[in-house]
């Protein structure tokens, strides 16, 4: 089961921020123009001996997305192309070299017709085809290394003074996140961002962060953690949040790639920058959530590229901008707009699509209209199914208890989270300084297990840098057993409604009226195991019973006052504890005798089919038996018959034997059972125990 809360459901008590988008234009240079325009080319040929026909069109889709990277992601591609087709015509001169000393090398493919050498076994006109495409891509690859300065970098340092001075302006912290989807352009910027004003506190976050710098934050956010629970003992989970301590605390710009774009937290960063932009509306969501979540205390600025000379970079932007509202606003993307285009891959495709077709402005222009139309359509019929679904189905009365009441939804914990923290707010007050939702442990109790330490903890963790509250933390178990074991003497409480946070209708009623409660605890052992069960009773002076959920109500509420009672004062309320008592023991009785049945019927199954083998196994004797008598009558001389008579009494003994044993092991199969029985009715036997917490004498005022 998988329950989401969606931000824009929860607008009311958490404060999101807003998205901020800024937009840099840029004009590529002429060699920048140049390149991109040879390899759009190129990638448009129907026939490529360097992209097989299978993947071709994701291998085309990330060098497109490459291209627009930066000439140092593309000219590496171009490499790693060229390399394969070098090897792949090495393979066919490696077969010409061998043909020389061996003449008979055609007839023996021939021979062999097998695909693998059919392949291997080119044609001269192929290898040219292959030969003159290595010299065209060597061409290119030239051209891209030959371009230092992409124009795209140049405009990310004009870009990073234009945001820092919107970040000073929103009283933000001066960092940036910024992405890319290739890690040679991840270099580039780190070069790029060291030789400027920027060149301190960079730190780079991909799939390995294995350079340098992150093995030595690594190592020293070890040594700084050392005995600590937040060392988990995986190198990459520990590495990856060392760098984002790190960035957290001394660095000013991280460079990631889509490696980043999920598993961190980066609230305390207010400014991300898309450098590469990806076409998955849903990756980009993916990325600015990094920094646009719960936590956040300022707007979030979202800085993109656009290339003016490109015509399909214009219209993603404007499609991503304009009709998904990725850039904009307090929640972004709605979830029924990227509910409606299904799989962001799909939308990957399409949009390739279109880069492969189109060569033309107008042709770029007309395609993307038409995506956005069948966008539109989709977008629409979703909606408005999803209305008659929820909505038109329901009927008033429904619908008015679907919508959430600011008032009563602004306590975003569970019951017994609310309960785990205010006991230990009690329990640790003198230790602790309590917020809403954690506390700040100042001080470590004493008489406490190891795995307890100072710092921020919080139920559910809100921020990277606290430790998660929960009940099997040995903080949370001392709050427990402390709490457990105190001697608690009776009182007199006065309950405030008032005070209370939320609206009561079972106590609403009960205003005016006194009595007394008494809280107990069961304890029940069986079965190997241990249940504890809260025993609350609760009666009026006039001898009103409460409802065991309206006496739990009750002690939900805040005390007004409180004064000492003497033991002789208090009212007993044993048959209310009886009863409650004989509900609880009665369910577990029904509980384990189901657990008994169960058992026993699969002891009689096991049972049965140990006897059902050793029964089988007796027949099959039985049918040997027969066919070697039957041997032995068709027998053609003495010989042979001696042999199948002498053959008939060996299996003979052996079944005799065989049924001893068969008698043996049923009478061991039911002492078995019988044994395993007993020993489950041990199990059975329960061990009650009651114990007396407190009594009180209330009041609801």
């Amino acid at each position: 089961i998988c329950k989401r809360t969606l931000r824009r459901q929860v607008e009311a008590y958490v404060p999101y921020t807003k998205r901020i988008p800024l937009v840099e234009k840029f004009t590529p240079s002429i060699d920048e123009q140049n390149l991109t325009e040879l390899v759009s080319d190129y990638l448009r040929r129907p026939n490529l001996q360097a992209l097989p026909t299978g993947p071709r069109q994701l291998i085309s889709m990330v060098l497109w997305k490459l291209l627009a990277s930066s000439s140092f992601a593309i000219g590496g591609a171009l490499s790693t192309i060229i390399k394969r087709l070098e090897k792949k015509l090495s393979d066919e001169e490696v077969l010409k070299a061998v043909e020389q000393d061996f003449e008979g090398l055609d007839e023996t493919l021939d021979e062999w017709n097998s695909e693998e050498n059919d392949e291997m076994a080119m044609q001269e006109q192929e290898r040219i085809a292959i030969q003159e495409e290595i010299n065209e891509l060597k061409h290119l690859q030239e051209l891209a290394e030959n371009i230092r300065d992409n124009a795209k970098g140049i405009a990310l340092l004009k870009a990073l003074k234009i945001a820092f001075a919107k970040l000073e302006e929103l009283g933000a912290e001066k960092k940036a996140i910024i992405f890319t989807e290739s890690r040679r352009t991840q270099d580039y910027l780190q070069e790029l961002l060291e030789t400027s004003e920027y060149n301190d506190g960079i730190v780079l976050f991909n799939g390995t962060n294995s350079d340098s710098k992150a093995k030595q934050i690594y190592n020293d956010w070890l040594e700084q953690h050392s005995g600590t629970d937040k060392i988990t003992g995986s190198k990459t989970a520990d590495t990856r949040a060392a760098l984002v301590d790190y960035f957290r605390n001394q660095g000013k710009i991280m460079i990631a790639t889509e490696a980043g774009a999920e598993g961190v937290n980066l609230q305390f960063c207010s400014l991300l920058i898309n450098y590469d932009l990806p076409w998955n509306p849903q990756r980009i969501e993916q990325r600015i959530g990094r920094c646009h979540r719960y936590g956040q205390k300022h707007d979030v600025v979202v800085l993109n590229f656009i290339d003016l000379t490109n015509e399909a970079d214009k219209r993603i932007y404007e499609l991503l901008e304009k009709k998904f509202n990725l850039f904009e606003g307090v929640f972004g993307a709605s979830d029924e707009v990227l509910g409606a285009i299904e799989s962001g891959v799909d939308f990957e495709r399409r949009i390739a699509a279109i880069y492969q077709s189109c060569r033309e402005p107008e042709e770029i222009k007309q395609a993307f209209e038409q995506l956005q139309l069948e966008l539109s359509h989709e977008i629409s019929q979703t909606m408005l199914q999803t209305r008659q679904q929820l909505l038109e189905n329901l009927d008033e009365e429904v619908v008015q208890k679907l919508k959430i009441r600011d008032d009563e939804s602004k306590n975003s914990l569970t019951k017994y989270e609310e309960m785990l923290l205010s006991l230990s707010e009690s329990e640790l007050k003198d230790y602790a300084e309590f917020y809403d939702g954690g506390f700040t442990l100042k001080t470590v109790p004493k008489n406490t297990t190891s795995g307890i330490f100072t710092g921020k903890y919080e139920l559910p963790r809100r921020s990277g840098e606290a430790h998660i509250y929960r009940l099997g933390h040995p903080l949370a178990q001392w709050v427990l057993n402390t709490a457990k074991n105190r001697d608690l003497q009776p009182v007199s409480l006065t309950f405030d409604y008032n005070a209370y946070k939320y609206k009561v209708s079972l106590l609403e009623e009960m205003r005016g009226k006194q009595g007394w409660l008494q809280v107990s605890v069961l304890t029940v052992e069986a079965l190997d195991r241990e249940e504890d069960y809260m025993i609350v009773t609760a009666q009026t002076d006039v001898g009103e019973v409460l409802h065991k959920e309206t006496a739990e109500k009750l002690l939900c509420l805040p005390v007004m006052s409180e004064r000492p009672i003497s033991k002789g004062q208090q009212v007993e309320l044993k048959t209310q504890i009886n009863s409650r008592k004989n509900e609880i023991l009665s369910e577990v009785n029904r509980r384990n005798l189901s657990y008994f049945t169960s058992e026993v019927e699969k002891l009689d199954a096991w049972a049965d089919d140990l006897k059902i083998g050793l029964e089988q196994e007796l027949k099959e004797i039985d049918r040997e038996i027969k066919e070697t008598r039957r041997s032995a009558k068709v027998a053609a001389d003495l010989e042979e018959k001696l042999h199948w008579q002498k053959k008939q009494r060996e299996l003979e003994k052996i079944r005799n034997k065989r049924r001893r044993e068969l008698f043996d092991k049923q009478d061991a199969v039911d002492e078995s059972r019988e044994r395993l029985i007993g020993e489950l009715e041990d199990k059975l036997q329960q061990k009650v125990e009651e114990k007396s917490l407190f009594t009180i004498r209330w009041e609801l005022v």
